[in-house]
């Protein structure tokens, strides 16, 4: 396993990661049309306009084949999205791992409310709620995570 910064020449890999992950965490919780419309072109635009905006983001890489990505602007990670397929394997963890060790100040996140596994990965983080949330139309609300300080994993 491997994980290395999006660059020009893994993009295209990454954004195939983000549109397919993307689609498939959000297929239950938005309509069809939406969720069809974020497509590899889609996600490689977002991506590149993340770079542009300063974000750093890292693609995980096994026999040379992209299977996750995660993002991190500043302390606030974002866009940890793993191949349906390849999920519970690790991968999610490692990028976490990854993303939480390159945080200046107190890593945080958001988390859409519905996405359960999602947050039973960063509670084994050490990440809790923080009371903070965004509503959304439609009932498909976030909540914002941060990293309790005394639960940050040695060296990080």
């Amino acid at each position: 396993m491997e994980i290395v910064p999006v660059s020009e020449e893994n993009l295209r890999a990454a954004a195939e990661v983000h549109a397919v992950s993307w689609r498939d965490s959000h297929r239950a919780i938005c309509p069809p049309e939406f969720v069809e419309a974020h497509t590899t072109e889609r996600q490689e635009a977002y991506l590149r306009a993340k770079q542009a905006a300063g974000s750093m983001i890292y693609l995980l890489l096994e026999g040379g084949e992209a299977l996750g990505l995660v993002s991190r602007s500043g302390s606030l990670i974002a866009d940890c999205y793993v191949l349906p397929a390849e999920q519970r394997k690790g991968y999610g963890s490692a990028l976490l791992r990854r993303a939480i060790a390159d945080c200046p100040e107190t890593p945080r996140l958001w988390i859409l409310e519905t996405n359960t596994g999602a947050e039973k990965l960063y509670e084994r983080f050490g990440f809790r709620r923080t009371g903070k949330r965004i509503e959304h139309p439609g009932g498909v609300d976030e909540a914002e995570m941060a990293l309790e300080a005394e639960t940050r994993p040695a060296g990080q």
